[in-house]
Formats: structure tokens, sequence, C-alpha cells
């Protein structure tokens, strides 16, 4: 059986041959203000380095700008927090069935947290109930986490609703956590909007959207799809319509800015993959603007 983690650390490879893996370890790194640190070691200026952590004697020394690294001095705890309900099952943006984009991301954030000696938690689940794994540290936690959701995750798993894994956070979890939300286009509304400002009272938070499939869009005209949410037929001739289309895309549109406007009032970044192919640079994005906005 493949790891699936290997699968996660394969890709990051690619990434860090592309010279920005250290930034993006970086930005993780930069995430949680205020806590105890000690003094590791000395590294090349990155771009998006905060100028603060230059040591200036020794990058005269150097000939160039070093930054100095530093390692807490105490473990946080990062909650991994998904939907494994059968949306999750479905194709996102880019063709690719959104459960395993969730498996990337998730998997990239919790070994980041690893290589920090932080310990990984989990809850996932569907509208009909929640699971939760405690936070530990170590690959084969990570492994295990990243094989619940891979598993959980089906057509024949309850529907979709990522409240109901908000809402156990909220009642079960003591602490000041790092919460990181994979989800697929969550709609906006006054109960949801609650539950997060309630949350995000207490935790930080980083929310990833994986973009649903554009069936309404170009070249989609001979395709016959359904919905897993509650498998109505999606007749693809329909998409031939300009007027569907339009109003396809003025529907989307609108669900996206509202769901935008409401983590934007409660104080939570968001970030949007279509595709495994854009999780890396997006959660560096995503980190950077979430310390940029702290």
């Amino acid at each position: 059986m493949t790891s699936l983690l290997r699968r996660v650390k394969s890709k990051m490879a690619i990434f860090a041959h592309r010279k920005a893996r250290g930034m993006l370890d970086g930005e993780y790194g930069s995430v949680f203000r205020g806590r105890s640190l000690d003094f590791d070691d000395l590294r090349a200026y990155v771009a998006g380095d905060d100028v603060r952590d230059i040591d200036w004697k020794a990058s005269a020394r150097h000939g160039s700008p070093l930054i100095k690294r530093y390692v807490a001095g105490r473990r946080q705890t990062v909650l991994l927090v998904t939907d494994t309900g059968r949306n999750m099952a479905a194709d996102a943006r880019d063709g690719e069935p959104k459960k395993d984009i969730a498996v990337m991301a998730l998997g990239v954030v919790g070994y980041l947290a690893q290589r920090h000696g932080d310990v990984v938690g989990l809850v996932c689940g569907d509208g009909l109930g929640t699971r939760s794994i405690p936070a530990k540290a170590g690959e084969a936690h990570l492994e295990r986490l990243l094989r619940e959701i891979d598993s959980a995750t089906t057509l024949d798993s309850g529907p979709s609703r990522i409240e109901t894994q908000l809402d156990h956070v909220a009642r079960t979890v003591k602490g000041r956590f790092l919460l990181f939300v994979v989800a697929d286009e969550l709609a906006a509304g006054k109960e949801i909007e609650q539950l997060l400002r309630r949350l995000r009272a207490q935790h930080e938070i980083l929310w990833l959207t994986v973009r649903d499939a554009d069936l309404a869009g170009e070249g989609r005209t001979d395709l016959d799809a359904f919905s897993v949410a509650d498998s109505a037929a999606l007749m693809g001739h329909l998409a031939a319509s300009p007027a569907i289309r339009e109003a396809y895309t003025q529907m989307a549109g609108e669900r996206d800015a509202g769901r935008e406007a409401m983590f934007r009032r409660a104080g939570i970044t968001e970030g949007h993959v279509t595709g495994s192919s854009t999780v890396m640079t997006e959660l560096f994005a995503l980190l950077e603007r979430h310390r940029r906005a702290g």
C-alpha cells in the first residue's frame, strides 16, 4: 500500500526544486506569534522574510543578508479539520477528486508542523457525525490521519456539512490551537458566521477552499453528470445555453463574494485551490497573508 505521506513529500520535493520550500517552511514558523522561541542557526535571507530577523553583524561578515532561525520553546497543537462527506468525493475544478487535494494540503501542513516540533490532530466527518483523533507527533501518526481522511471520503458518505465538524471543535476543544480547515465551497450564512467568530476568538484559523468543477463552463456541453449531494442529474447539453452559463457564473460569483466577506468579517484568512498542483503555492500565499493580517 502506497504511503500517502510519501506521496505528499514527493510533491513537496518538486516544490523545493523551485527554491521555494524554505520560504514555505519559514512562513509556517511565523504563524504563531508571541510564542517562546530559542535561537537555532542562520540561513540566507529570502523575499518575504521579516527584516527584523536579519542578523546584521553576521550578514556583514558573510557578505549577504542572513536570517536568524528559531525553534519553539514549547509545542503548538495543529488541528486539521476537514469534510469527509460525499461532496469531497466529487471532482474539483482541475478534474481530480477533491479528497486527493485535501489529503495533499492537509499532509503538507501536517508535515510542516512535525518539522517544527508541533503535534497534529484531526477532526473530520460529514453531516451525520464527527470523528476526532487526538494530537500526537511522528510521521506514522500523520500517515494514520491522512489514511482516515482518504478512506472516509466516498460517494457513500453522509452529506457534507463542515459546520458539524466546526461545532464539534467549538464544544470540545480547549486551549488555543491552529485550525487548518479544508472544505469545498461553503455558502455564507448567519449561523456559520457566528460559529466562525466564536472559533476565531479562541484559535488561529487558516481556511483552504477546494473549488468545484465548472460544469457550466466552456467545453462541457457533451458532459452528463450528477450532483453527489443529492444524485440529481446535471445534463451537459444545458450548458450550451449562454443564459444558463451566465446565470451559473453569476450565482457562483455571488456565493464566492458572500463567503469571502464572511471570512473577512470573522478575521479568517482563506485560500483557494483547483487541484493538487496548486496546493504548495497557495499554501505559501495563505500563510503569508495570514502573517501580514496579524
